[in-house]
């Protein structure tokens, strides 16, 4: 009982309103990271296959419970196929959203994320125990939103890569917030962007880099960061990231706690 009270009172901790980086100097990836990004994620690539022994020798076997992995945007789940072998190879229930390409929210946000969480519930109905959503780029900006939704049915919440405490001109691409509500790129809905930044009331790990060619890593960032909530440092590109070998061995490490006893990271930057 004493470990079920000490874990609501850091849900109730991770709740707390997040501060934007608007009164932090940002700026976007410079260009050259920018047009790196396919190189350095070919790259990466490499480096999977070469590690690929490795990590399944070391990584702990899982417990079975269901992994839902959202895409980023302009993909779908084949570009995601490896984390999700990953995650089965682990003895995981990996799952793919189930929406093909994430083309961007449709509609108002509030029905559309609602309808999007009512669709992953349906998704789980089959499973006996919670599970961890794991989202790439925007695809983490809804795995972050449907948590809240569903939070007595997700133990915990995996980001990659994704600019949640962001305002529109932090990106390369400016796609979030004229994606996310119905204002232009420039302009910034102070209730969403609050909405946003301000975590699940669960576990929730954000992966990052600083060499992020396409997001500004410190809107990967919490402003104030509290137990069990855990930003953790990365080396590699954006669009690599899905199948970077640091990644995967945080998503193994993170898959394998008990959300009532969590535990940070252990080599975190």
């Amino acid at each position: 009982m004493h470990d079920d009270e000490g874990l609501n009172n850091q849900r109730a901790d991770a709740l707390t309103a997040m501060p934007s980086t608007a009164a932090i100097s940002i700026s976007r990836p410079p260009l050259g990271l920018l047009g790196a990004e396919p190189w350095r994620a070919a790259m990466e690539y490499w480096a999977f296959h070469v590690n690929l022994l490795k990590r399944k020798r070391l990584a702990p076997m899982g417990d079975g419970h269901p992994v839902i992995i959202f895409p980023g945007l302009a993909t779908d789940g084949s570009a995601l196929a490896l984390l999700r072998d990953h995650c089965e190879s682990l003895g995981y229930q990996a799952i793919d959203w189930g929406r093909g390409y994430n083309t961007g929210p449709k509609g108002e946000i509030g029905p559309w994320l609602a309808e999007l969480a009512a669709h992953t519930a349906e998704m789980l109905r089959r499973h006996r125990s919670t599970a961890t959503l794991i989202g790439w780029s925007l695809g983490g900006i809804y795995a972050r939103e449907v948590a809240k939704l569903l939070a007595s049915q997700v133990r915990q919440v995996i980001t990659i890569g994704t600019p949640f405490n962001a305002q529109a001109d932090h990106t390369n691409v400016g796609w979030l917030f004229s994606l996310m509500s119905s204002a232009s790129a420039a302009a910034i809905d102070p209730v969403l962007s609050q909405r946003l930044r301000t975590p699940p009331p669960l576990p929730t790990t954000s992966i990052y880099s600083r060499s992020d060619g396409l997001v500004a890593w410190q809107t990967c960032c919490h402003a104030n960061v509290s137990t069990p909530v855990q930003d953790i440092e990365i080396d590699g590109s954006h669009i690599g990231m899905g199948w970077n070998p640091a990644v995967f061995n945080i998503v193994a490490d993170r898959l394998g706690q008990q959300p009532a006893n969590w535990q940070p990271y252990a080599h975190s930057a």
